[in-house]
């Protein structure tokens, strides 16, 4: 099927598996919870977030924490990959727990793909990907004011900030899909390399630190965060769960790497 065949289509509220249309391979549909999207692999850029007049895919509409441009899905044509561009406060969620954090890319693979913004006011919000393969050409239905900070930020004084943006350095990069926290001794030599480090840190000062952030959100009841919570052995899992609550709340975001010299 040529590609001019397929144009852009806007797909209603609630689209079933047996009525979206066969297509070209690489095209994608989009679909929220108003309707959706679908376009061929051709330069295009297609939005979704809150302001549904300013947007393709509306989501969170209700929601002043979704942003209302709070993500993009963009093809330049020439190698008809699509890949997904966070423009919003919040992270937006993949399969297997994957963050990709405001300002981050990630290609989007053939098949199905469900993104999703977990709100602070507990609420998630849906967005349903499906990019069309060379083996799926009748694909199954995929379904003004400003925005507001999410309620749920969590204060951090400036040292503390500083230390847990450094723990937290390689998911703020965005670069692999399932990064770790760095080592006491990494996170200590790179807290002491920036130009706003206030004291000399070590390793046993970091661990201090970030003990005493992951006590205090544990006291306003985010689960995980202590040893008789996770069970043994413990490894770096209480370090994952803190920075993965303050990454969904957009405590942390890459814009903190400013606070590193870039050495890890």
């Amino acid at each position: 099927m040529a590609h001019g065949s397929f144009p852009p289509q806007i797909l209603p509220p609630g689209s079933p598996a047996d009525r979206v249309p066969a297509a070209p391979p690489r095209t994608i549909f989009v679909l929220g919870p108003e309707g959706g999207y679908a376009v061929p692999p051709r330069r295009y850029t297609l939005l979704f977030g809150r302001d549904r007049e300013d947007v393709h895919v509306p989501v969170g509409v209700d929601d002043p924490t979704v942003s209302r441009r709070h993500g993009i899905l963009t093809c330049t044509g020439a190698d008809r990959n699509w890949w997904l561009v966070n423009t919003g406060n919040l992270p937006i969620e993949l399969p297997g727990g994957v963050l990709v954090l405001t300002g981050h890319k990630r290609i989007v693979e053939p098949g199905y793909t469900p993104l999703v913004i977990n709100s602070s006011k507990r609420r998630s919000h849906l967005v349903e990907v499906r990019v069309v393969d060379g083996d799926d050409r009748q694909p199954r239905s995929t379904t003004g004011a400003e925005t507001v900070d999410p309620e749920t930020v969590y204060e951090l004084s400036p040292h503390e900030r500083l230390v847990l943006t450094a723990l937290a350095r390689r998911y703020l990069l965005g670069q692999d899909a399932f990064p770790l926290p760095l080592a006491w001794e990494d996170t200590a030599r790179l807290a002491n390399s920036s130009p706003y480090a206030a004291k000399s840190w070590t390793h046993k000062s970091v661990a201090n630190t970030v003990e005493d952030v992951r006590e205090r959100l544990h006291r306003r009841g985010v689960r995980g965060l202590l040893r008789d919570e996770v069970g043994e052995p413990v490894g770096s899992t209480l370090s994952v769960n803190l920075i993965r609550e303050l990454l969904r709340t957009a405590t942390l975001s890459a814009q903190d790497l400013e606070l590193l010299s870039g050495e890890e």
